[in-house]
């Protein structure tokens, strides 16, 4: 066993951190400006940009497989840069990637849909929420009903992330009533409908600056060929994408809560009060010292899910724990860090409040608290999961 990162993995943080450091914490000032005033946080040409500012530097597909022309790194070092990426919150993510599921595409799917979104030309989402279905998928609504050699499809969708800009969606629909309402598993399909084929997005604001979409589709057509996987394997696909975020928003946490720590190290270092810097109190030492020990723990549980993850081995049960454990860890120190800043913590003159709002998303998204809590308690009670099985 061992218990450090390698040579290789160190030098691809260190890169990462660096660029970090000189190409998107500059960028922190004009995000907040933009978002006050109601803007994107950053432009579309300054996100390509960045983009290929990245890829000159290496990393382009982090995750990609070689034969797409990604670097194919692997899932212990996708946590390691999402994790340092997520020490800033301007948006960025690194080119040359494609959902998880799109894989699963013929050559033909490949071609018009996979390549296109690796190489930046379109942009895609998952749509499986709606209204009154999110993690009980036994709910669904959304119906395709074939027609000669199409599906029409009916129904909404909502919460839907890169809803708004995306060019195609990869979306979950009742292909077989009967076998959807016995099992709540089979009977769903998964289909990619272009926007052009007729659905539409609709802007969901929310508390924080991430802007979901909610998709109606009213009788939207769409050929046979457009099925992705097998008819009817809709639920296995929609799994697949949800586990591999599940484990990835506990790295964001563990990013942002190690950028906010040391905001809040360096504040208590500096801030006096009564003569003395409140880096002498116990109620800010002892704050200091739970937040560093909760982030040292949502570490080690996401790279365990990564690294079981690149064993090939299934990581379904380790993932739940890295995003209930982050997503709470990093609600519990950023709530801190506010406290220790005060009233400032309070003001938008500086980051904490946005972090506030944007943090308390992680317990919500890519299933609640509740949904890992209830998938981890019945895989250990129906014995699943052994107690100590990944020692």
């Amino acid at each position: 066993m061992h218990l450090r990162l390698n040579d290789e993995q160190k030098m691809v943080q260190e890169t990462i951190r660096k660029f970090v450091e000189k190409e998107l914490i500059p960028l922190e000032n004009e995000v907040l400006r933009n978002e006050r005033e109601g803007k994107p946080s950053l432009p579309e040409e300054k996100q390509t940009e960045l983009q290929l500012k990245a890829k000159e530097a290496g990393f382009w597909g982090i995750n990609t497989p070689a034969e797409y022309g990604g670097a194919e790194l692997g899932q212990m070092m996708q946590a390691i840069v999402s994790m340092e990426v997520s020490k800033t919150f301007v948006p960025f993510r690194f080119g040359g990637s494609a959902d998880n599921i799109l894989y699963y595409g013929n050559e033909e799917q490949k071609e018009k849909y996979l390549l296109p979104t690796i190489n930046g030309e379109k942009k895609s989402c998952f749509a499986i929420t709606e209204p009154g279905a999110g993690s009980d998928t036994r709910n669904i609504k959304m119906t395709a009903v074939k027609d000669g050699d199409e599906w029409v499809l009916n129904g909404e969708k909502t919460f839907i992330t890169g809803g708004n800009e995306a060019d195609f969606v990869m979306v979950i629909a009742i292909t077989d009533k009967e076998k959807h309402r016995t099992t709540g598993r089979e009977g769903v399909t998964c289909f990619i409908v272009d926007r052009e084929m007729g659905w539409i997005s609709e802007y969901i604001d929310t508390m924080g600056e991430w802007g979901p979409a909610g998709l109606v589709f009213d009788n939207v057509r769409v050929p046979e060929e457009n099925i992705l996987g097998e008819l009817h394997g809709g639920y296995n696909l929609g799994l697949e994408w949800i586990g591999f975020a599940r484990w990835i928003v506990g790295a964001r946490a563990v990013g942002a809560a190690e950028r906010l720590l040391q905001m809040a190290i360096d504040y208590a270092n500096e801030r006096e009060t009564f003569g003395r810097p409140i880096a002498d109190r116990q109620a800010i030492q002892w704050q200091i010292a739970d937040s560093a020990v909760e982030i040292e723990a949502a570490r080690w549980l996401v790279l365990n899910a990564a690294f079981t993850m690149d064993q090939g081995e299934d990581n379904r049960h380790l993932a739940s724990m890295a995003k209930l454990y982050g997503a709470n860890m990093g609600n519990n120190v950023v709530d801190r860090v506010l406290q220790i800043h005060g009233g400032m913590g309070y003001t938008r003159e500086l980051p904490i409040e946005r972090w506030y709002r944007e943090a308390r998303l992680w317990r919500i998204y890519d299933g609640t608290d509740e949904i890992q809590r209830l998938i981890l308690s019945r895989n250990l009670l129906k014995g699943h999961v052994k107690v100590g099985q990944y020692i």
